[in-house]
């Protein structure tokens, strides 16, 4: 017995790297997958249809049950369909993992509008759109009086978190993840669905790729691999369990570390009778740095 049986998830971006290893997790412990993937180079460019198809097929081989989808998530009718692959192979969804992403690093002075607006679409629409297609089932689902135990799960980043100089677009865009995350925790727990977020830490083509840390993610010789890909798939299993509780929460995770993150929040202040002026606010703003 695995801790997802009879659970229904979509995961974005499964054809490779963590999503992949979500996959391939969520099917061992008894989830049936719907693996989606566009199959694109690591900017975004291009589309295959195997990579996603090659995921389902190893997990059927190994008798789980998967089908492929290549559906673009940053497309209103794209995941429609997504939603409606679900529906029509296995009667209803229950996870949603955000996990599809591309990189398109470059310090702000350089970067060009078209650099900006791919990773924005990618990882922020590309996170609203499913989850909002979801969210539609969901809610219907629980106008009919039928009990919903679903969750999404969304893919943040230290990026934007605690900050990356070279990456302002795929920073910005993974801090909005984590907002978007505490909000739509609070909007869609009336309909029975809990959502989180994680900043994973692992060996992908974008932290290959990553200036400063091509080296550091290699794979040891021997001893355990903090940086493999698959040490960040128990958590994502473990928030979509029927019976798990935690929502409204971001966590970091790499290697055997889960670590929770502390949101933006209110700070030391100082105070004034009535309007500060220039002069006076400058002489003390320091204070509370």
């Amino acid at each position: 017995m695995g801790v997802l049986d009879g659970r229904v998830a979509i995961i974005t971006g499964a054809g490779r790297g963590i999503g992949r290893e979500h996959a391939l997790l969520f099917a061992s412990e008894g989830a049936s997958l719907v693996v989606n993937d566009l199959g694109g180079a690591i900017d975004g460019s291009g589309n295959s249809s195997s990579e996603a198809e090659k995921v389902a097929s190893e997990i059927r081989e190994l008798g789980g049950k998967a089908v492929s989808n290549t559906d673009d998530i940053t497309s209103w009718n794209g995941g429609a369909n997504l939603v409606k692959c679900a529906l029509d192979n296995y009667g209803t969804i229950d996870v949603l993992v955000n996990n599809a992403g591309i990189l398109r690093d470059r310090v702000l002075i350089n970067m060009t509008e078209d650099e900006w607006d791919s990773v924005i679409n990618v990882h922020l629409k590309g996170h609203f759109i499913p989850t909002r297609h979801c969210a539609a089932y969901w809610r219907e689902q629980s106008k009919e009086g039928k009990q919903v135990k679903a969750s999404v799960i969304n893919t943040s980043s230290t990026s934007g978190l605690l900050g990356n100089p070279g990456q302002v677009n795929y920073g910005a865009a993974k801090a909005g993840i984590a907002s978007f995350s505490i909000i739509l925790a609070k909007e869609l727990a009336r309909y029975g669905v809990r959502v989180n977020a994680i900043a994973p830490a692992a060996r992908t083509r974008m932290t290959e790729m990553t200036p400063g840390l091509s080296d550091v993610v290699k794979a040891p010789q021997d001893g355990f691999d903090v940086w493999d890909p698959a040490n960040i798939s128990p958590l994502v299993a473990c928030l979509a369990m029927a019976d798990c509780e935690i929502t409204g929460q971001t966590f970091f995770v790499q290697g055997g570390t889960v670590q929770k993150m502390v949101p933006w929040q209110m700070g030391a202040d100082i105070q004034s009778s009535g309007r500060w002026s220039v002069a006076d606010l400058a002489k003390q703003i320091t204070s509370i740095l």
